[in-house]
C-alpha cells in the first residue's frame, strides 16, 4: 500500500505539538537535573564575578547546563544552542521556567564562559560532587580498620598519633597524560613555510594601509622551492636540509622587509592589530629557533614552537606506540572513587613522580584522611615519594626496592597484589573514556586558558557520569539498611520444632 500526498502538503501551523502535556519525569535531562547540587555549583561560578559592578550575569545553572550539554552530546558552540532551542526537557534541565524557541544567549558567549570558568572551578565542583556521594554513603561514621601487615608498616610518628585521628581510608590511583591539541603535526619544513605565508600576509596589510607599493618577497620562488620538496612521497634528509635552509632565508628577508616597513609607519596609526603582532612576533622567534638548529644540526631546542597560532603547545615525548610525541597539555590525574581529578596541568614536560606528594596532599584536604594505599606506576616509587608514604603509614603497591626478601609471600598476599596493580587499569580506562567519548585528545580551543577549561571540563562530565550513577545507589543502599535494621528490630522468630 502507498501513501502519498501531493495536492496538500500539511503546513507548519497545522502540525500538532504535545507541548499542552506534562513533561515526562524519566527523562535523563529531568532526573539529572534533580540529583545536581545546583546552589553549590552556583556558588562556585558566582566567585570571580563582582556582585555590584557591570551588566547582569547570566544565571548561573544555565551557563553551565550549557556547558554539561556541550560536552556530554560533543556539540560545537553553534549547534549547542539550536539544541537547546529545539528541545523542551533541556530548557527545564538549564531552569527555564516555560519553553521558548529564543536563543538563551549569543553563541560567542562560549568563548567567555571557558575563560571564565579554568580548570579551578571545575575541579572545585568536582569536590562539590565528591562530598555530595560521600554524605549519601550507608553508615559514612564507620571507618575500616588500617591493614598495616601489608606492604610498608606504619612509622612510628603514625603508631604514636592521637585515636581521635581519622585512619588512613579508601585507594588513591595516580597517573599522566597528555591532552592533544588539534593541530596540524608539525614538521621543521612546514613550519617555517607556514611562518613565511604569515609574513607576506603582514606585509600586504601593511602596504595596503600606508597605501605604498608592496616590495619584492620572491613569494612565487618560495613556493615553488617548497612545493618541490612537499610534493616528494620520499625525501632525503639533504633534500630536506637544502629546503629549510632555503625557506629560512626567504623567512629573513621578510622580516626584514616587516621591520623596515614598520619604521615608516611612525607618524601613521600602527596598521597591525593584535593578533598580528603576536604572529610577527612568534615567526621571529621561530625563525631564532631553526635558524640556530640548522646551523647547529640538532632537532631540539628549549620552549620549541610546533605551532605559530598556539605557541604556547610543546612536544611532550611519550614513548607511546601510536605516537612517540605528544602536542598539548601533560596532566597529572587522581581517581579517587571513580571520581577523576586534575592536581596537575603543564604545557611544558615533567616527571610526573614529583607531582605524589601534591596529589596525596589534596586526597588529605578533600577527605579529611590519607589514603591507604597509593596505587601508581614505577616511575612513581622513588626513594622520596617511598619515604613521604611510610611517613604517614601510606601503604605502597609497587615493587620493593633492593633484594627480594628471604621471607615469601602468603598466597593472600601475592593475589592481593596482583589485584591492587589490576585496579591501576581503571585510570587509563578513565583516559580512554575522554579520549574516546569526549575528545580530550581532539581539543579545539585556540588559547591556553580556554583549552585550561576544555580540558577539566571534560574530567567534570565524566564525573558528573559517575555521580548519576553512584549517588542513587548509595541512597537506595541506605533504605535498604535502614528497612533491614526494622525488619529485624521487629521480627518474632518462633521456637524451633523438634
Amino acid at each position: 500500500m502507498i501513501r502519498y500526498r501531493s495536492e496538500k502538503q500539511l503546513i507548519i501551523e497545522e502540525f500538532r505539538t504535545p507541548f499542552e502535556m506534562k513533561l515526562q519525569k524519566d527523562n535523563r535531562w529531568v532526573i539529572l537535573a534533580d540529583k545536581l547540587p545546583w546552589d553549590e555549583l552556583a556558588n562556585i561560578y558566582y566567585r570571580s564575578l563582582n556582585p555590584g559592578f557591570g551588566a547582569p550575569a547570566k544565571d548561573a545553572r544555565l551557563v553551565i547546563g550549557a556547558l554539561i550539554l556541550k560536552h556530554t552530546l560533543g556539540l560545537d558552540d553553534r549547534e549547542t544552542i539550536e539544541t537547546i532551542r529545539e528541545n523542551m526537557y533541556i530548557q527545564y534541565f538549564l531552569g527555564l521556567c516555560e519553553y521558548t524557541y529564543y536563543d538563551v544567549f549569543d553563541r560567542s558567549l562560549f568563548t567567555t564562559l571557558r575563560y571564565r570558568m579554568g580548570d579551578d572551578k571545575f575541579d572545585a565542583m568536582t569536590c562539590e560532587l565528591i562530598k555530595l556521594v560521600d554524605a549519601s554513603k550507608p553508615n559514612q561514621n564507620k571507618t575500616k580498620s588500617h591493614d598495616g601487615n601489608q606492604g610498608n608498616a606504619p612509622s612510628e610518628a603514625t603508631s604514636n598519633q592521637s585515636k581521635d585521628l581519622p585512619k588512613n581510608q579508601g585507594k588513591l590511583l595516580l597517573d599522566a597524560t597528555v591532552a592533544d591539541q588539534m593541530i596540524v603535526y608539525p614538521t621543521d619544513f612546514g613550519l617555517i613555510s607556514n611562518g613565511r605565508q604569515e609574513s607576506e600576509r603582514i606585509i600586504d596589510k601593511i602596504c595596503e594601509a600606508l597605501k605604498i607599493e608592496k616590495p619584492r618577497t620572491y613569494r612565487r620562488n618560495a613556493r615553488k622551492a617548497y612545493l618541490d620538496i612537499a610534493k616528494k612521497k620520499r625525501k632525503t634528509k639533504k633534500e630536506i636540509r637544502n629546503g629549510i635552509g632555503k625557506q629560512l632565508r626567504f623567512l629573513r628577508r621578510n622580516i626584514k622587509t616587516i621591520h623596515q616597513l614598520l619604521d615608516k609607519a611612525e607618524k601613521h596609526p600602527f596598521p597591525l592589530d593584535t593578533r598580528d603582532q603576536k604572529i610577527f612576533f612568534v615567526i621571529q622567534h621561530l625563525y631564532d629557533q631553526q635558524m640556530a638548529m640548522h646551523r647547529n644540526k640538532s632537532h631540539s631546542t628549549d620552549d620549541r614552537i610546533v605551532n605559530i597560532y598556539q605557541p604556547y603547545v610543546r612536544p611532550i615525548v611519550r614513548g607511546k606506540d601510536n605516537a612517540q610525541v605528544e602536542f598539548g597539555a601533560k596532566i597529572g590525574v587522581s581517581l579517587v572513587d571513580g571520581f577523576s581529578r586534575i592536581n596537575t596541568l603543564s604545557w611544558d614536560a615533567y616527571n610526573e613522580s614529583t607531582e605524589l606528594i601534591k596529589q596525596v596532599d589534596d586526597y588529605k584536604e578533600l577527605k579529611g584522611f590519607y589514603p591507604e594505599v597509593v596505587i601508581v606506576d614505577k616511575i612513581y616509587g622513588t626513594l622520596a615519594n617511598r619515604a613521604y608514604l611510610k611517613k604517614y603509614g601510606i601503604r605502597f603497591c609497587g615493587k620493593q626496592l633492593g633484594r627480594p626478601a628471604k621471607e615469601s609471600l602468603t598466597p593472600y598476599q601475592k593475589l592481593k597484589q596482583k589485584f591492587e596493580r589490576g585496579i591501576r587499569n581503571q585510570i587509563e580506562g578513565k583516559f580512554g573514556q575522554g579520549k574516546n567519548a569526549y575528545e580530550l585528545n581532539r581539543v579545539r580551543t585556540r588559547t591556553a586558558k580556554t583549552s585550561e577549561s576544555w580540558i577539566a571540563c571534560i574530567f567534570f562530565i565524566m564525573n558528573l557520569i559517575k555521580f548519576d550513577q553512584t549517588f542513587m545507589l548509595n541512597v537506595f543502599n541506605d533504605w535498604k539498611n535502614k528497612i533491614y535494621d526494622i525488619n529485624v528490630r521487629t521480627a518474632t522468630f518462633p521456637s524451633a520444632k523438634l
